[in-house]
C-alpha cells in the first residue's frame, strides 16, 4: 500500500483547494483538466492519470478516485490544512504500475506536487524561500519522456 504526502505551511491558504486548475503547473506538466467545475461527480485528470471527484467541501478538501484502468486502486485528496496544504494519495498499485510507481511515477508526482505547493504559495502572496527544484532523476524521466512522445508509431 502506498501512502504519500505532501504538506506546504504559508499563510492564506484559504480556497486554493477550490483553485486547482488554475494553479496546476500546466506551463511545466500536462495540464490538469476536468469535463465540470470541481465538484462531486467531475471526472479528468492529467496525462494519463485519471480520476473522479468523489467528495469536495468547498474551500477545504477536494477527494478524487483513480480510474483503476490507470494500474492504481485509490485516491487522493487535496486538503487545506491550518496554515497551507497538504496533499495525499493512497493506493495499491497493480499490474505494470507495481513497477512503474518505485521506478518513474512516484518521483514525477512528488515533483509535480511541489510545484503545485510553489505556484499555490505564490497566489496566496507567498512566494516560496527555496522553490522545488527536480532532481536529476526527475529531469532524465522527463527528457526520456520528451523523446519519446517525438518518435513516430
Amino acid at each position: 500500500m502506498i501512502e504519500n504526502v505532501h504538506t506546504r505551511l504559508f499563510p492564506d491558504s484559504a480556497g486554493l483547494v477550490d483553485r486547482v486548475v488554475e494553479l496546476w503547473p500546466s506551463d511545466r506538466w500536462p495540464p490538469l483538466v476536468l469535463d465540470r467545475p470541481l465538484g462531486v461527480g467531475a471526472d479528468g485528470g492529467h496525462a494519463f492519470v485519471r480520476y473522479r471527484c468523489t467528495a469536495h467541501v468547498p474551500g477545504q478538501r477536494a477527494e478524487f478516485a483513480f480510474d483503476p484502468r490507470i494500474g492504481m486502486i485509490g485516491g487522493h485528496v487535496l486538503e487545506a490544512v491550518p496554515g497551507g496544504l497538504r496533499h495525499t494519495l493512497t493506493g495499491r498499485p497493480r499490474g505494470l504500475m507495481r513497477l512503474a510507481w518505485p521506478l518513474a511515477v512516484r518521483w514525477l508526482h512528488d515533483a509535480l506536487i511541489e510545484d503545485l505547493f510553489d505556484d499555490a504559495a505564490r497566489a496566496a502572496g507567498h512566494p516560496p524561500v527555496r522553490p522545488a527544484k527536480w532532481s536529476a532523476w526527475v529531469r532524465l524521466l522527463r527528457a526520456v519522456g520528451k523523446r519519446a512522445a517525438r518518435q513516430p508509431a
